[in-house]
């Protein structure tokens, strides 16, 4: 008996890279898997492939049942399609994995506007429209007082929580994704569906020549195997994680972090009780920093 037994999980971006180790883990874990990918390049170019299919067939000689889904996430009305069309298929959908995504890499007063849109259009919008007609389906289901356990996974970076330079594309859609999964923890726990986030550091082709995740394979284990995050997913899909929902997990490696976000760290109040003026923050803001006139080397 898998983990994942009788569940039905679509994938984005599930032909290559971490898509495609996702895929393989929930079908080895006995979820019948949708492998969405268009087949484009990294940049979001035509290239004629079919990674999809691929997938598809190695989760077949596997034993495992999958089917391919060659839609683009950013069209709104496919995404919807998509949802229904794997639920006319397989009689429901409990899993939802958004991990489809571009680059394009620019310092942002050379970055085009459409280098800007494009990306977002991909990884933010892609995640939101699959996201927004997964949950319409669960509520309705929901409503109908069938029991629920829907399940939104989605993917955000190091860029979207840290910051990176040259990244303002992709960082600003990945911040979103983040904020978006909190967002619908919050709207969905009512109706039986989680949602959250992992951050994986994994070597795939939207990393290419970055020193991710560690210094290469020690004792037969590769810390940048993009494969290193399905386990997370897995249990994140599964029922026995139905508590938890609304975090974002940052994988590296061997290790699972935790994540937490913005947080009140210091203060400072006016000494008039009015609002806070230019004049006094002068003074007080570097305090908070630790940064002269106040005294001391900066801290942060």
């Amino acid at each position: 008996m898998g983990i994942l037994d009788g569940k039905v999980a679509i994938v984005t971006g599930g032909g290559r890279g971490l898509g495609r180790a996702h895929c393989l883990a929930l079908a080895e874990a006995g979820a019948a898997v949708v492998v969405n990918d268009l087949g484009s390049g990294l940049h979001g170019e035509t290239t004629g492939e079919s990674p999809a299919d691929d997938v598809v067939a190695e989760i077949k000689e596997l034993g495992g049942l999958a089917v391919a889904n060659h839609a683009s996430v950013t069209d709104w009305t496919a995404a919807e399609a998509l949802v229904a069309e794997t639920v006319e298929r397989f009689g429901r959908l409990d899993i939802v994995v958004n991990n489809a995504g571009i680059v394009r890499d620019r310092m942002l007063f050379s970055m085009t506007e459409a280098e800007f849109d494009d990306v977002i259009a991909v990884h933010l919008k892609g995640t939101f429209a699959l996201t927004r007609h997964a949950c319409a389906y669960w509520r309705q289901v929901a409503k109908q007082g069938r029991p629920v356990a829907g399940r939104v996974i989605n993917t955000t970076s190091g860029t979207g929580l840290f910051g990176n330079v040259g990244q303002a594309n992709y960082g600003a859609a990945k911040a979103g994704i983040a904020n978006l999964t909190v967002i619908t923890a919050l709207e969905m726990r009512r109706y039986g569906v989680t949602a959250n986030a992992i951050s994986p550091l994994a070597a795939t082709r939207m990393t290419a020549g970055l020193p991710v995740g560690g210094d290469g394979e020690r004792d037969g284990f590769d810390p940048r195997a993009p494969e290193n995050a399905s386990g997370v997913v897995v249990y994140l899909a599964s029922d026995q994680a139905g508590w938890l929902t609304g975090q974002v997990l940052r994988v590296d490696g061997a290790t699972v972090n935790r994540l937490q976000g913005w947080a009140i760290v210091g203060n400072h109040t006016s000494a008039t009780g009015a609002a806070v003026t230019a004049a006094e923050l002068v003074e007080a803001l570097p305090g908070l920093y630790g940064v002269a006139p106040t005294g001391g080397p900066a801290t942060r």
